[in-house]
């Protein structure tokens, strides 16, 4: 039996506020998972939400089917792009830091990739949008270290 996973990222202002939201269902079990930051992107909150959902599955070799509407994490995947990054050391690459722990996950699990079209009624990816939304524009906002530090030009933060 597959597990099935459904992700989503958000960004108020890209960069800006952002979240993620994951729905985990496994049989009759069902998980949903969400968490924001002060400072992101899309792409990072799109990615992140696939690493925890991934970081979320205890067994090792679990069938996985992820359903996300990015296209940036899917066709990184599914066209071998980060595994041409990886063999470059990321040189160059925005989301070093996501994508080699991404890699460290994916490579424990069996998982495949289906895209749906973010915003089309699909009851699973809506629920993940809204989680994000919901993730970024609360009060609980914790640091994207990573990129604050390495990105973003943090000296005007005003929080």
């Amino acid at each position: 039996m597959s597990i099935i996973v459904y992700t989503d990222g958000s960004a108020k202002g890209n960069p800006g506020r952002g979240g993620y939201g994951i729905v985990l269902i496994s049989g009759e079990y069902r998980k949903e998972l969400s968490g924001g930051f002060r400072l992101t992107t899309n792409n990072r909150m799109e990615l992140l939400a696939v690493i925890i959902a991934l970081e979320n599955v205890k067994k090792n070799n679990s069938s996985i089917i992820i359903y996300s509407d990015s296209k940036y994490v899917i066709n990184s995947v599914e066209k071998k792009w980060v595994f041409s990054w990886e063999k470059n050391n990321f040189k160059k690459k925005k989301n070093a830091d996501l994508w080699i722990r991404f890699l460290c996950v994916y490579r424990k699990q069996n998982v495949s990739f289906i895209w749906v079209k973010g915003h089309s009624n699909n009851t699973e990816n809506e629920r993940c949008d809204f989680l994000a939304v919901q993730a970024a524009e609360s009060n609980a906002l914790i640091a994207d270290q990573w990129y604050e530090n390495n990105v973003a030009n943090t000296d005007n933060l005003l929080f």
